[in-house]
């Protein structure tokens, strides 16, 4: 029976669907799972990942891409900016790449991978032109069956980040409509849904009510993320079916240390393979949580400062491809 509010539980390590309530659990009628090209013969899996890439301090690119591509899955990167390092250090070099993404995609097409991605993964998006040229692109290169997986990057502790104006949030609105998934963090989800922020003391059914909103606006597959929960961080899963009442779950992992860069794009890049891999929604969360929570305590046990993001690098061997 489909799970209404009421029967919202929180999740331990175990699975918690046998294969019936998978498949329900998709929600969508899509089908995640390995397809067939043109001769009939399995063809590996590919994601568009839209995304900047900085040289050092390991962030977007330089995490989605190794993960995507250990799980399986080819990694086809569109860069929108060029960084030195990420700009949690005090000095960085930025070459904005938004006049150049045009005729980047443009080649692509010439070289016949229109309609080629299964899946289409999106990160942080810096200005409205970048954001009305990956609506393109997901409108142009999308084909039936293509998931659409976007990370609504916005904030963060309930602040928005200095360059997000009334337009660009709009304009991401739009990009959220043509998603199939979405990972917003607390502080993104409630801007996108327009109720009002606080760190601490979200009840599950106002954590529904807002998955349900962001769910309203296109996206069928939610994750609100980094919800703060005691010793606990929690992320809250949402799918709507094609029963009434949608599923949803609470996801809960203990803290490990402090914040730092990266812990985003590892858990982005494991729900964006995941999906095209055919894994149910929540488990791909479930995991994500936890390989997450490896690379932090790993990074506690290197010294890893902050700034240079989780060392994914040293646990990915543990990551489960399926």
């Amino acid at each position: 029976m489909p799970l209404s509010v009421s029967s919202i539980v929180v999740c331990a390590a175990s699975g918690l669907f046998d294969e019936t309530d998978a498949m329900r659990y998709t929600g969508t009628g899509k089908r995640w799972a390995y397809g067939k090209g043109e001769t009939g013969k399995a063809m590996q899996k590919k994601i568009a990942v839209i995304n900047d890439i900085a040289g050092y301090g390991r962030c977007a690119m330089t995490v989605l891409l190794p993960i995507i591509s250990y799980m399986g899955v080819q990694a086809c990167p569109l860069l929108t900016s060029v960084f030195s390092s990420n700009t949690a250090f005090p000095d960085f070099f930025m070459d904005d790449y938004t006049d150049r993404m045009e005729a980047y995609i443009g080649s692509w097409e010439k070289i016949g991978l229109r309609q080629k991605f299964d899946g289409i993964a999106t990160g942080y998006l810096g200005s409205v032109r970048q954001i009305t040229i990956v609506r393109r692109f997901v409108q142009e290169f999308s084909r039936e069956g293509t998931l659409v997986i976007v990370d609504p990057v916005m904030g963060d502790h309930g602040r928005l980040y200095s360059a997000y104006t009334v337009e660009l949030c709009t304009e991401l609105r739009k990009l959220v409509a043509l998603a199939d998934i979405i990972t917003p963090n607390l502080t993104e989800s409630c801007h996108l849904a327009g109720i009002p922020y606080k760190e601490k003391g979200w009840k599950r059914k106002e954590l529904f009510q807002m998955a349900e909103s962001l769910s309203s606006m296109g996206p069928s597959h939610v994750v609100i993320t980094g919800i703060p929960q005691g010793e606990y961080i929690a992320n809250y899963v949402y799918v709507k079916t094609k029963s009434e009442n949608p599923a949803a779950r609470l996801i809960r992992v203990h803290k490990a240390g402090e914040e730092r860069c990266s812990t985003g794009d590892v858990f982005s890049a494991i729900v964006a393979a995941d999906a095209v891999n055919g894994v149910p929604f929540d488990k791909s969360v479930r995991k994500a949580s936890g390989f997450v929570k490896q690379c932090v305590e790993k990074a506690l046990e290197l010294g890893t400062p902050p700034a240079e993001g989780v060392p994914y690098e040293a646990v990915l061997y543990r990551l489960k491809r399926g």
